[in-house]
């Protein structure tokens, strides 16, 4: 098994670009967060946890999910320091289902790009959704100028929508909710916020 380079990067993680990057992203997440009144968050794919803290007043309960456990020891660290009682942590591959848990939201910030098989994990989101729930996917958009064999050049957002309703989705959306220098693999890139409703 090839190390996770998210283990190694794990206690570097949190500089002052990612940091602010993290508060842009989550503006646009806690506006829908409270349009949508979830219960339940999981934020997959959580990392140190930048975005999906910013949630734990608005919600019941914050689920962190990531697949590097040094991640997640700095989330445990965050969540104790900041006193946090509404949190989760779960060590998990992006595959496995959390104990047949069910979300009212998922927040996937800057992660769908890591994941090989986009409509394997569209599926996986569809079934651990409870009824109505939502998705929200922030990720860059489609880069030419971006080429590396373990992500994504980001995503045509079209293209995406339409996966998400073949999966089964009822409702999809899309917008950029930011544009930034030298952010993806260090080439200007547009962000997006797309919404899918079970």
């Amino acid at each position: 098994m090839e190390p996770n380079v998210f283990d190694q990067l794990a206690n570097q993680y949190d500089t002052t670009e990612r940091k602010e990057l993290a508060e842009d992203i989550a503006s646009a997440v806690q506006a829908e967060c409270k349009e949508s009144q979830s219960k339940t968050v999981f934020d997959y794919g959580c990392g140190t946890g930048l975005v999906g803290l910013t949630l734990t007043s608005l919600v019941e309960r914050v689920v962190f999910i990531d697949s590097s456990e040094p991640m997640l020891d700095i989330v445990r660290e965050k969540i104790k320091r900041l006193n946090v009682h509404n949190a989760e942590v779960i060590h998990s591959n992006f595959l496995q289902n959390s104990n047949t848990k069910k979300a009212d939201l998922l927040l996937v910030s800057l992660v769908l790009l890591h994941i090989p098989d986009t409509k394997k994990i569209l599926h996986f989101f569809y079934e651990i959704l409870n009824p109505n729930g939502k998705v929200l996917i922030v990720d860059f958009d489609k880069n030419e100028k971006v080429s590396h064999p373990k992500v994504h050049s980001g995503f045509d957002q079209k293209d995406l929508m339409g996966l998400f309703k073949k999966t089964g989705f009822q409702t999809v959306s899309s917008s950029i909710i930011l544009e930034k220098k030298n952010v993806f693999m260090n080439q200007d890139a547009s962000i997006f916020l797309m919404v899918a409703q079970k």
